[in-house]
């Protein structure tokens, strides 16, 4: 299946449409040549608006700790943007509704096979290292991303750990300042490798 396909039926999926009581908007970037995957939630308010992925405020933190710009981050040919649920799930209280179930199950497979084999992963936020990194349940976030650094990149195949980009990722980097420290500036080091930008 060509990645131009694949887009057109993503964008057309509507399989928890009943269950979100509107219209879905599936909002997904990738090619077949994006040598930095993102896996992220799911989209925002504003996400869901604009349909541009890690369009709002978590995504201009995003930015800041991956060294990444506006046009290196949507430029598909380079970066693919694959939350754990391409559609906007609603508001909860607190905060949005957790990505749709049904989502990954039915899409991620067959993005992930066209994406290049010695892709970089992000794993963003609780989601997306529950689905990919099982055998961390019941860890906390810090001592993921911490058992990262401290293996120098050998654990989860390579895959890089790090918090939700929310504004409650001050407190996290308040809290762990090896975060901004140390962490930060080899995980920028690595996308940087891997697009050839250093």
């Amino acid at each position: 299946m060509s990645t131009e396909t694949l887009h057109a039926d993503i964008a057309a999926c509507r399989v928890c449409e009943t269950a979100l009581g509107f219209a879905p908007r599936p909002v997904v970037q990738f090619s077949s040549t994006s040598r930095i995957l993102i896996i992220g939630q799911a989209p925002g308010s504003k996400v869901h608006a604009s349909g541009i992925p890690w369009d709002d405020a978590s995504g201009d933190r995003l930015r800041e700790w991956t060294g990444l710009n506006r046009d290196q981050m949507y430029d598909a040919q380079q970066v693919a943007l694959v939350p754990m649920g391409f559609c906007y799930p609603g508001k909860a209280s607190g905060g949005d509704r957790p990505p749709r179930p049904e989502c990954a199950p039915l899409w991620h497979e067959r993005v992930l096979a066209a994406l290049p084999d010695d892709r970089l992963t992000l794993l963003v936020g609780s989601y997306a290292q529950a689905a990919n990194l099982p055998e961390t349940r019941g860890w906390t976030m810090a001592r993921r991303v911490e058992h990262w650094l401290e293996t120098d990149g050998a654990a989860f195949d390579g895959a890089i750990p790090l918090p939700h980009p929310a504004w409650r990722s001050t407190l996290f980097m308040r809290k762990h300042p090896w975060f901004e420290a140390d962490l930060l500036p080899r995980l920028r080091a690595r996308i940087a490798s891997r697009l050839d930008l250093a």
